[in-house]
């Protein structure tokens, strides 16, 4: 989070997002980091429908495959755009003008979250 950004609004963002999550400010030299943390699906719940809102699936579908690794899966999101309720996939600088959403999902099958938030819409 920048230094002049208001704390309430980039957690009301995350919370358009992820609304079931349990949030956690962490300060260090200055800087505030909003953790947002969840233990289960319905976490997600939110965002799977936004996905399907602004018709993104095969664009989130690319973008949470290339950024899996292991058991984790790293997407970053516009901030002000997450902040009106809505979802824009960025990349991890310059694209979100006040920096984006980090957001990293942890689990043991990457692939079937990864089926079910975004799912294949052609065959092949």
């Amino acid at each position: 989070m920048n230094p002049t950004e208001n704390l309430e609004k980039v957690k009301k963002a995350v919370e358009n997002i992820a609304p079931t999550s349990i949030f956690k400010t962490i300060s260090h030299d200055n800087v505030d980091t909003i953790l947002a943390k969840a233990e289960d699906k319905a976490a997600l719940a939110k965002l799977h429908a936004l996905l399907r809102q602004e018709r993104i699936l095969d664009a989130a579908r690319k973008v949470l495959r290339s950024g899996t690794s292991g058991k984790k899966i790293t997407f970053y999101l516009n901030k002000q755009v997450a902040y009106a309720g809505h979802i824009s996939l960025c990349a991890p600088e310059g694209e979100s003008p006040l920096g984006p959403i980090k957001l990293e999902i942890s689990c043991d099958d990457p692939k079937q979250v990864i089926d079910w938030l975004a799912p294949r819409t052609t065959k092949r």
